[in-house]
């Protein structure tokens, strides 16, 4: 499988996913939204919760110097995919892979300091207090794309004293049809940043200005 020289919002196609269920990989332009949303630094761990086929995750290693992901994917099928495309990439030394469900699978994962979920199984409230186990609120980045999770993610993050940054990005694709052109759209997806830490604070603040 080749991979892209671009150096930013690889396209779907760059990476190895399961079909038919190509629905499941995070469309390139949700992708680069939802990485500027991480605000990743050099040195810090990742968890890439519901990895699927690792797009975020790699993405994320390929641009942020001495960044660490931990990626969880409790399909097999997917965790394959996912194994492959962390090799292609020649990012295994700074990947971590577990096969299993979140949030159990999390357990012994090393400290994170942003949290990516893409998918939680139905237990997003457990998934968002598994991350935070260590007493501090890591900055983290969910997809959603059904109003019932965005639904507990509020819910959650009221409980917490978080305010939510949320995001609703609506994409349509130019298509070619009969020498004219159509726009495809894509499903919606919400991305909701739930950050607590001091640093992001202080660029709402300096936002506002």
């Amino acid at each position: 499988m080749p991979t892209s020289e671009r150096l930013f919002g690889l396209p779907e196609e760059s990476f190895r996913f399961t079909v038919p269920r190509k629905g499941l990989i995070t469309k390139t332009e949700i992708r680069v939204l939802s990485l500027s949303k991480l605000d990743l630094r050099p040195g810090q761990v990742l968890w890439d919760i519901g990895a699927g086929s690792g797009s975020v995750g790699i993405e994320a290693a390929r641009l942020v110097p001495d960044l660490r992901v931990c990626a969880v994917e409790k399909d097999e099928e997917d965790y394959g995919c996912l194994l492959e495309n962390i090799q292609s990439f020649d990012l295994s030394p700074r990947f971590r892979t577990v096969l299993g469900k979140a949030p159990e699978a999390l357990a012994g994962l090393p400290v994170p300091q942003r949290v990516f979920v893409g998918g939680s199984g139905g237990r997003m409230g457990d998934l968002l207090d598994a991350c935070c186990g260590g007493g501090l609120t890591p900055g983290i980045v969910v997809n959603l794309a059904t109003v019932e999770n965005l639904s507990e993610v509020l819910a959650w993050a009221k409980k917490r004293g978080i305010e939510p940054d949320i995001l609703h990005v609506q994409v349509g694709r130019g298509q070619p049809i009969v020498g004219l052109h159509r726009i495809e759209a894509l499903n919606p997806v919400w991305i909701v940043s739930l950050f607590q830490d001091a640093d992001n604070s202080s660029r709402k603040q300096e936002g506002r200005s």
